[in-house]
């Protein structure tokens, strides 16, 4: 396994250049299938989220998979490679698989402990699966990561350690309307994973005024049935904001929904004095950052929230330890997935191995048959059984050993010296490999991978 990732997030580029190289829809699939069709890249995964990019490949060699990754970045977003990549970071192999777990767990999200990466990681995956760029080497690290990601959010208190962007953005807008929110008018913009998240939290909160407007109708009123709100028409915002007191846009559209124009119409047939709180969580923008200068009205996006350190600060009162345990809860399981990883690759060498030797024994034993055809039928089957067993025992401590020595740094060496002392076909263990595919699995998260029988010979 050589996995890649090329990436840029809040912890490396500002919101503005974050804005630039987000990729959704149809382009997001259209760059997955790009990166995979270079010819240094095997598998492609993307997980493009409103404050990370990050391409995951598995590829033969390293600097042309970044290379094609970093150009193809760049050619996206439009922005010039020696611009773009003093914000890239890169991970390679171990480095990359301990990335995948921090990410999936929370630990390097804007918000510390936001379980919503969880989701959109599975939806990366589940997105390389349905467009065939998702083999078994990133199928297994991401489905891995994932079990990580909730082990994480279960034992290590990681979610009390911070709140989603959601829970945030909300928090902010009760000290701005100077009152709990519930009771508030509230207008989602949107109808995706993002907007469906807020108006649960929105309800959790109390807020029983509820307007979900979307471009495709149904979904807004399957939304808003759901948390027993009102769906309008997506040409109604400029309506609907006159009414509203809170305002979530999360659209992902691409371009403004919410205007200048548009909210400086609101307020001028609202309640003077009335405030009005926006929170923009889309990337690119959902609202025009100008209507700041609006008189009453507040916006919050994640330009700002990046600016004010938001879900940064703070390992103190008991954020510390939780996330201290989570931390290392990812070096536990990272060293667990590696050592399984290596061992397995091993695996098809052994069980060539294996079988040459089954082919060795069974050719004896015919040339005996041969050569003494009035042998007893009992005592041929005593003498087929005697040499297998000779030949297992023979075999087992060896085998076993090289398993275990390959679950260390290093330990490709091993399997090759199998090959090369016992001069196996250097095609046979990739045979095995292919045909051993489903049965080849990387252990779950927390769980010993158990003696696998095919390796040990008994």
């Amino acid at each position: 396994m050589s996995v890649l990732v090329v990436g840029i997030s809040h912890r490396t580029a500002p919101v503005a250049l974050l804005e630039k190289v987000a990729v959704a829809g149809d382009a997001l699939k259209k760059l997955i299938h790009d990166v995979q069709q270079d010819e240094h890249v095997a598998e492609t995964m993307v997980i493009s989220t409103c404050n990370r990019v990050e391409v995951y490949t598995d590829v033969e060699r390293f600097h042309g998979g970044v290379c094609a990754v970093t150009d193809l970045l760049s050619r996206y977003s439009g922005v010039p490679q020696e611009q773009l990549t003093r914000h890239l970071y890169v991970h390679y192999e171990d480095s990359a698989v301990q990335h995948l777990f921090t990410v999936a767990c929370g630990l390097d999200s804007m918000v510390v402990g936001e379980a919503q990466i969880l989701g959109q990681v599975r939806q990366a995956l589940r997105l390389g699966q349905q467009e065939g760029t998702v083999g078994t080497t990133l199928n297994e690290l991401a489905q891995y990561a994932l079990r990580v990601g909730k082990r994480a959010h279960t034992e290590t208190g990681i979610d009390r350690a911070g709140a989603s962007l959601i829970g945030v953005g909300l928090d902010l807008a009760e000290k701005v309307l100077a009152a709990p929110l519930a009771g508030r008018h509230a207008l989602v913009v949107g109808a995706g994973s993002m907007s469906a998240l807020t108006a649960a939290t929105l309800v959790r909160a109390g807020v029983t005024d509820i307007v979900i407007a979307n471009r495709t109708y149904d979904r807004a009123l399957q939304l808003a049935q759901s948390v027993g709100g009102r769906a309008v028409e997506f040409a109604d915002v400029a309506g609907e904001l006159a009414d509203a007191d809170l305002v979530v846009s999360c659209t992902g559209a691409g371009t403004l929904v919410v205007t200048v124009d548009m909210v400086s119409a609101a307020v001028r047939g609202r309640v003077p004095d009335r405030p009005l709180f926006l929170l923009d969580l889309a990337l690119p923008h959902d609202i025009d950052p100008a209507v700041r200068l609006l008189p009453g009205v507040t916006l919050v996006d994640l330009e700002s929230m990046q600016e004010a350190g938001v879900g940064s600060a703070g390992r103190d009162g008991g954020r510390g330890a939780a996330i201290a345990a989570a931390e290392r809860l990812v070096a536990d399981e990272v060293t667990a997935f590696l050592e399984a990883a290596r061992a397995a690759r091993v695996t098809p060498t052994v069980v060539a191995l294996r079988s040459k030797a089954a082919g060795v024994v069974d050719a004896e034993l015919g040339r005996l048959a041969a050569r003494l055809p009035e042998m007893d039928g009992r005592v041929r089957d005593e003498v087929a059984q005697t040499v297998r067993r000779v030949v297992d025992k023979l075999l087992h401590e060896p085998t076993v050993r090289v398993k275990r020595l390959a679950a260390s740094p290093g330990g490709d060496q091993y399997a090759q010296a199998l090959r090369e002392l016992f001069n196996l076909d250097p095609m046979a263990p990739e045979a095995v490999s292919r045909a051993d595919v489903p049965e080849r699995g990387i252990p779950e998260a927390g769980v010993p991978r158990p003696n696998d029988p095919r390796a040990d010979l008994e």
